[in-house]
């Protein structure tokens, strides 16, 4: 087995304890690779940083204008959420205006991605239900979709259903792959719906051309309808970031950090998309127009993810310093045992390639 590169490491008092294998694809909007961290090309299930493309599905169906969906609504079908209560009566309303329940989400419950909010439920003897889980503002979403479509709702998870085989073709056309052994793979969800895999380097593409939509979007009058549904859930996601994720959470804190110039949204078990508008960031990159970015930690380590990313953009020199120094606890997070005393730290090991030396 040959040496390990690209990596994060743990300590406690300087002994490593942990290496966290970390790959990135970071291009144009064109596609075209323009640095990179790993393995790009790296075969990644893109879980919920999916997303958005869903969420794209969804918006063609016309089930936001029938059903009256708005921003709000738009960007927790982007969201993997908190549970928190604001959370919870959006998407009960969202169901609500599909004319659906919760007996008609096909996603389960979980225990919430927030520790205060498990705590309370806790005190309560609360068990969770398919609404408190972080992805049912897509499912309420995906239910008015399969509506919008005339479509059953009783099988809106499905691969069959043609809720689902739109989401598929929006997937495939976003990604610049067709589904099958060298294009985009299907596995199934932690909230039993479809995920698409495919290469790192497809993943920031994808997140690249939200990004340039936006851009379009608020220059041209003539902007397509593609662009402008595109644009309007990258402008969802950065006016309701709250939506998105919730208290303390990586996702929100980066695109309110962000103020607009960028979209943010984690996949489980370690990826991370990122779409960057045309800024003085990317030009003095050299880049005319959008960029994406797509980062893997090879272990799935959640932490570790949103040290990686907050690394890779800093080494990029996206956003100001003052920015980026408001990410300072996901960048550098200490490793604090159970009194409360800092054992260890964590060290970025990889060098974003085509950057210094």
């Amino acid at each position: 087995m040959g040496k390990l590169k690209d990596y994060i490491t743990t300590d406690r008092n300087g002994i490593i304890e942990n290496r966290h294998q970390v790959h990135a694809a970071i291009v144009s909007s064109d596609g075209t690779l323009l640095y990179s961290v790993g393995d790009p090309s790296r075969v990644t299930l893109t879980r919920s940083a999916a997303k958005p493309a869903q969420a794209l599905a969804v918006i063609s169906t016309g089930a936001l204008e029938k059903f009256g969906f708005d921003e709000a609504d738009l960007a927790l079908m982007c969201a993997s959420h908190n549970s928190e209560d604001r959370h919870l009566s959006r998407a009960r309303d969202m169901l609500r205006k599909v004319s659906a329940g919760e007996k008609d989400l096909r996603c389960g419950g979980h225990a919430a991605l927030s520790e205060t909010v498990n705590r309370e439920w806790i005190k309560r003897d609360y068990t969770p239900t398919a609404i408190t889980n972080n992805c049912s503002g897509k499912h309420a979403g995906m239910l008015g979709g399969a509506r919008a479509l005339g479509a059953e709702i009783s099988d809106y998870h499905l691969p069959c259903n043609p809720l689902q085989r739109k989401v598929r073709d929006v997937v495939e056309e976003l990604a610049g792959l067709e589904t099958g052994p060298e294009g985009v793979l299907w596995g199934v969800d932690g909230c039993n719906l479809p995920a698409p895999a495919f290469p790192l380097r497809n993943m920031a593409k994808i997140y690249a051309a939200f990004a340039e939509a936006a851009d379009v979007a608020d220059g041209a009058r003539n902007a397509s309808g593609k662009d402008r549904d595109m644009a309007r859930i990258f402008s969802s996601m950065t006016r309701y970031p709250e939506l998105v994720g919730g208290e303390g959470r990586f996702c929100t804190v980066l695109m309110r950090v962000f103020r607009g110039i960028l979209i943010g949204k984690v996949g489980a078990d370690g990826c991370y998309g990122i779409g960057i508008r045309a800024s003085e960031y990317t030009r003095r990159l050299g880049v005319d127009g959008a960029m994406g970015i797509a980062v893997k930690i090879e272990d799935g380590n959640m932490g570790v993810l949103y040290s990686a990313v907050t690394e890779v953009l800093d080494q990029l020199d996206i956003g100001s310093s003052d920015m980026r120094r408001e990410l300072a606890l996901f960048h550098h997070p200490e490793i604090v045992n159970s009194a409360g005393v800092v054992t260890g730290s964590t060290a970025h090991r990889f060098h974003v390639c085509g950057l210094g030396s």
